[in-house]
């Protein structure tokens, strides 16, 4: 299987939302299943779990107002239909965990590994990184993320998240406190950027769903 599932060493990635929720959704509910298996739960949670997805979607559907937004509120719905089938049975931090790992796991590897062979392959990594950056918060995100730049040069490149269409979901569906849940993601790539392999850090102190009054997302260069 190649190192960048993603295509993102080539220089010129564009986002697909629909193709990387289809992976997301796809991964989320087979790591349910599996999860399903080892708790000795029955496997029939898992139509009853999209079922309610497909409920959801639909009470939902007026929180979308771009193609990002449709997606990301699918991903995030299927969250919380996933986590109202497993609260009852497994209780409130068991099935969070459930939910946090089936989010998180399925690409986990992959995102890494496209995101390092994107560092390794730029020559100039901090650049190519915030470049991605820009790219997901056009594609990905939309319009339903507010951003501001504290700073965008050849040093730094600050931004602050004020508004998350993930946390407004959540709350909206009285879930709130999964909001963690997606900012956990983030940690695929996260873990990817090694300052002194690459010339810069990435720095989030907080988010808003660990109650920040923001998600700053900070990249600066440690090296000329």
């Amino acid at each position: 299987m190649t190192t960048d599932q993603f295509e993102m060493a080539d220089g010129d990635y564009v986002p697909d939302p629909e193709h990387d929720t289809a992976l997301l959704i796809a991964g989320f509910f087979d790591h349910i299943s599996a999860t399903l298996q080892k708790q000795t739960l029955p496997g029939e949670l898992v139509s009853a779990m999209r079922e309610r997805h497909a409920e959801l979607e639909a009470a939902n559907a007026h929180m979308v107002v771009d193609e990002a937004s449709r997606y990301n509120l699918r991903i995030t719905l299927a969250v919380v239909a996933a986590h109202e089938k497993l609260l009852p049975r497994l209780g409130r931090d068991a099935a969070t965990r459930a939910v946090r790992d089936a989010l998180v796991e399925p690409l986990g590897e992959a995102v890494y590994a496209s995101t390092r062979a994107m560092l390794d392959a730029a020559p100039d990594p901090f650049r190519a990184m915030v470049d991605v950056s820009k790219a997901r918060e056009e594609y990905a995100f939309g319009k339903t993320f507010t951003f501001q730049r504290p700073a965008d040069d050849d040093q730094r490149y600050l931004v602050d998240i004020h508004r998350c269409f993930y946390h407004d979901v959540l709350t909206a569906n009285s879930a709130a406190e999964l909001t963690p849940v997606m900012c956990a993601f983030d940690g695929n790539w996260i873990e990817a950027i090694d300052p002194e392999r690459h010339g810069f850090r990435f720095d989030r102190a907080t988010t808003i769903g660990l109650g920040g009054a923001t998600c700053p997302f900070h990249f600066t260069r440690t090296a000329p």
